[in-house]
């Protein structure tokens, strides 16, 4: 039974979030050292308890997701349409901005240095002393296992909760399988999957945003002598805020469709110059090198618990930030994904985004570590001086056109926020509503909250920023109990809807009741 009734805005989820959200800016404002210590302390305690079952969860989606791509259930197309609405280069550009905008640049160009210049334990630690190695790290933090949370069995339940059985697209969508149309009707648990499901968005979208604000000012003093000042940086936001604005006021098809466009195409180009610019046979070995020792060490990277330390900086810092990214973009990809089939979804998020990704990491990264080999301390004492915005500053230093490659690279940086920005403005708007095409007023509105929230954090400090990046691993925890169940119910939805669709003739031998609700 499909239904089919009118929802309508969920204010007692918007109240809470919004209220969470404005709670915690006052409580930076007031004491963010206090706020600081309490973050880390529970950043400690989920690093602690959960890192071993965040790698458990994301090698298994990953997993589950390669094995329903390969099988007789890959062919079984999804959202009730039979055609795709977007041609693949366009569904893969809105796909590839959604991970690659929170680090697309500055990790890019800082992460494989990172490495190279303090090799990973798993590899035997030490300096400057393993190229594959260092690529091979931020190809597993950046890859396969990454880009497949965010968008491959979750995205197959919420597509056949929301177009086969007609529920609300809201993160809740994911434990339809297990409580049935209870979780829609007045659930407190419903309504907390929903609001840790914002928050965890909230706080992973502030976080590159005011990051961005002061790269850019770091940027624009670097190249043009330009005040290096909170005030900077909150113009960058303002200009950010009105494109992700306007953007979101347009929707899917028009704002988001363009700017991921505009931005993969703008990479594309920037990529391709800067690799036959650079050091393109050390840029290609890197990439190829440092994917052999990926793939053959595969496992071991994945499941590595050597030394707790490095991964509460390094590996689970980053699967908590995907996790608590992924509802929201689990949304957007099922919005955009209809008409596809399984095999289509998982291959494009779970190979072909992340090979792309990794390539973009061996070009910028590469071209980093290259001139770092031929100049010692050209990019490693920028790096350790100043962060990531004066790692990819000192690479553009070193090349012909240097200043026009750093104007291209801050330009691809705030075109990939943008995108972020209006891309989770929309997709809040899509849970409060739980309609794939909400008010315009309410998409505008998340974009201003988390424009104007960026400003007054970035009154605060930088610290405000670190606290705030690193508040989405806690908000992490409930959202990754949330991403569990499909590891499971993903398949037998799979099964059940190959049946419908006729490509297999052989009924399951147990049919959960919920499919037939």
């Amino acid at each position: 039974m499909k239904h089919s009734k009118e929802v309508k805005t969920d204010w007692t989820v918007f109240a809470v979030s919004g209220g969470f959200l404005v709670l915690f800016i006052i409580l930076s404002f007031y004491d963010s050292e206090m706020v600081g210590e309490w973050i880390n302390t529970l950043f400690g305690y989920s690093a602690d308890y959960f890192g071993a079952y965040w790698q458990l969860l994301l090698f298994g989606n990953f997993a589950v997701g390669i094995y329903l791509a390969f099988s007789k259930y890959g062919k079984v197309r999804l959202g009730n349409q039979a055609k795709p609405k977007y041609s693949y280069y366009r569904w893969v550009a809105m796909i590839l901005v959604t991970l690659l905008a929170s680090g697309g640049v500055f990790w890019a160009a800082a992460e494989p240095m990172y490495h190279y210049m303090d090799t990973p334990p798993l590899f035997g630690g030490g300096e400057f002393n393993n190229i594959s190695a260092a690529f091979a790290q931020a190809f597993m933090h950046w890859g396969f296992l990454a880009w497949a949370i965010l968008g491959t069995l979750a995205t197959i339940v919420m597509m056949y909760v929301h177009y086969s059985k007609g529920y609300p697209m809201r993160p809740r969508a994911l434990l339809y399988p297990i409580f049935g149309e209870k979780i829609y009707k007045k659930s407190v648990l419903g309504s907390a999957a929903d609001i840790v499901s914002i928050i965890a968005t909230a706080a992973g979208t502030l976080g590159p945003l005011g990051f961005l604000g002061l790269q850019i000012s770091y940027g624009l003093n670097h190249l043009f002598n330009v005040p290096n000042t909170v005030t900077v940086s909150i113009m960058v936001v303002v200009v950010l805020v009105i494109i992700a604005a306007i953007s979101a006021a347009t929707g899917v098809d028009r704002g988001i469709l363009l700017l991921s466009r505009l931005n993969v195409g703008m990479t594309i180009v920037l990529g391709l110059i800067l690799l036959i610019v650079g050091p393109t046979f050390f840029i290609i070995d890197a990439f190829v090198g440092g994917s052999g020792v990926h793939l053959q060490n595969f496992f071991t990277m994945n499941f590595f618990r050597g030394d707790s330390a490095w991964l509460s900086y390094w590996t689970v810092f980053f699967w908590g930030w995907f996790i608590g990214y992924g509802p929201m973009l689990i949304i957007f990809i099922s919005r955009i994904s209809r008409g596809r089939t399984i095999r289509e979804l998982i291959i494009a998020v779970s190979i072909v985004a992340p090979l792309v990704s990794n390539f973009w990491f061996s070009i910028v990264g590469g071209t980093g570590v290259f001139f770092e080999m031929e100049k010692p301390g050209s990019i490693s004492t920028a790096l350790n001086d100043a962060g990531m915005p004066a790692a990819v500053m000192a690479i553009m230093d070193q090349l012909p056109l240097g200043t026009i490659f750093a104007l291209a690279f801050l330009t691809v940086s705030i075109i990939f926020v943008a995108t972020t920005t209006d891309t989770m403005s929309y997709t809040i708007a899509v849970t409060l509503t739980g309609n794939d095409h909400p008010e315009r007023w309410l998409r505008v509105f998340w974009a201003l909250i988390f424009g104007a929230t960026t400003m007054v954090i970035l009154t605060i400090g930088e610290g405000s920023i670190t606290a705030i990046q690193n508040s989405i691993v806690i908000t992490a925890v409930p959202v990754s109990f949330l991403l569990l169940p499909p590891l499971w119910n993903a398949p037998k939805i799979a099964r059940k809807m190959a049946l419908d669709q006729r490509l297999v003739w052989k009924r399951p031998r147990r049919n959960s009741d919920y499919f037939d609700e």
